[in-house]
Parts: C-alpha cells; sequence; structure tokens
C-alpha cells in the first residue's frame, strides 16, 4: 500500500505545531502570550471548579518531578507558588497535562478578546476540503489541550476550520512518542490502524505511530531536503492523498 496517495487511508491524524501551523506561532505567540498572562489568570480564575482541577493536576505533577529528584520550585498551596511552578514547565517546554490544560484556558480568553488568532500553513485549508470530499476523517493529535486545539483552527484567518475535523487528542490520550497512544487513538475512531497516516515533523512521534502499525510521514516544513529512512518526508500537504 502506498498510504501517501491514499491506497487504504480512512483518516488522516495531524500534528500542529511545524505541520498545520509554523513553530513560531507557538513559540513566539501562544507561549509567551500564556506565561505573561498566567499569574492574573490564576489570580482571577483559580477558585473556578476547572482550573482548581488543573492545580490539583500540577501539584500531582509537582510531587512527581520532586521524587524524581528534578528540584522544581517549592509548592506551598499558595498562588505564588502554582505560578513558580508554571514558569519552571513553561521554561523547560515540558508536555504537561496539567500546564497544557491551564495554558489554553488562558488562550481561551485571548480567542476570544480578539487578542489572538489562529495561523495554519496556506496548504491546510485546501488539503482539509481535498480529504473530506474523498470521504477520509481528519483528527489532531497535539501536546496542547483540546480546548487549545479547537481554538486555534476555530479562528484561522480563512474561517474556521474545525467542521472538518471529526477528533481531537491530546496528552490525556498518552505521550506522543509511544505506540500505545496511536492505538489508542486508532480505537476511538473506530479504524484499523493501519487505516491512519499520522503526519508530524518530530520522528521519534513518527516511529510510536509506526509501531502502532500506522502509516507516517515527516513534514518538513523549512522546504530543506531531509532523509527518514523509515519515513515518507512530505514538504506540502498537497501531495498527502491528492
Amino acid at each position: 500500500m502506498d498510504p501517501l496517495h491514499g491506497e487504504g487511508v480512512r483518516a488522516i491524524l495531524l500534528d500542529i505545531e511545524g505541520t498545520t501551523t509554523p513553530a513560531k506561532f507557538v513559540s513566539v505567540v501562544l507561549f509567551p502570550y500564556a506565561r505573561a498572562r498566567a499569574g492574573d489568570f490564576l489570580a482571577r480564575h483559580g477558585e473556578e471548579p476547572a482550573v482548581r482541577e488543573d492545580l490539583a493536576r500540577l501539584r500531582e505533577e509537582h510531587a512527581a518531578d520532586e521524587r524524581a529528584g528534578s528540584s522544581p520550585p517549592p509548592w506551598r498551596d499558595t498562588l505564588d507558588s502554582a505560578i513558580g511552578y508554571v514558569q519552571f514547565l513553561m521554561d523547560r517546554d515540558r508536555k504537561s497535562t496539567g500546564l497544557k490544560s491551564l495554558q489554553g484556558r488562558i488562550w481561551e480568553e485571548g480567542y476570544r478578546s480578539g487578542a489572538l488568532q489562529g495561523e495554519v500553513f496556506p496548504d491546510v485549508p485546501t488539503a482539509f476540503e481535498r480529504w473530506r470530499r474523498q470521504g477520509r476523517d481528519i483528527a489532531i493529535f497535539s501536546s496542547g489541550s483540546v480546548l487549545a486545539q479547537k481554538l486555534l483552527f476555530a479562528s484561522t484567518p480563512v474561517g474556521d476550520l474545525t467542521p472538518h475535523i471529526r477528533a481531537y487528542f491530546d496528552t490525556t490520550t498518552g505521550p506522543k512518542q509511544k505506540a500505545q497512544s496511536y492505538r489508542r487513538i486508532a480505537r476511538a475512531l473506530d479504524f484499523e490502524s493501519r487505516e491512519v497516516l499520522f503526519l508530524s515533523d518530530v520522528v521519534a512521534e513518527l516511529s510510536g505511530a509506526g509501531q502502532a502499525g500506522m502509516g507516517t510521514a515527516l513534514c518538513v516544513r523549512s522546504g530543506e531536503a531531509v532523509v527518514a529512512p523509515t519515513h515518507a518526508v512530505v514538504y506540502t500537504l498537497d501531495g498527502v492523498c491528492p
């Protein structure tokens, strides 16, 4: 089978950063926005049930960090200590479920106010339309929370792309480098793993998907020639299931 040309592919699973969306949008726009507003957001919303759940998850992650000897800042169940740990995680670009959920809530305010707008590569909207015309499902797997994913695709300059997307998966599904995460996604979509094609700019993630039996393609947005011995390489979505 040749999954890039659509043979046997019933669903296309996509990473976001570096695949559908420029990495700089995440690193230069989204992350600094959340960092600058985390303290104020927690001061205003820290007693809300959903935010308290995020803080409880962060407290558990902090305890795990201490057991692992990674020397996080002290946690004393105060706003300042929570903010300190959030900054600690951001500094290390940690794929923390609690952090990603909190960031999503902060970005939600930004998207709703108009301060933020989602960004995708120019080939994404046409690829989404093409794949849906072909009857293929589209799903997203990102370390960002499901809320953050939906907000990004709902607010692009070319309009709301979420009607094209069947499902969203984040780190609550499992680590992005582990085969079991991709098996769970295939089951959730009600497809065999071999019927799903996963695109990402991270080889380790593709290896996890490949081990689960999915088709894989390394998405290289820089245009620089790359060789990935165990994965197909694409520089645009135009040639994926054309």
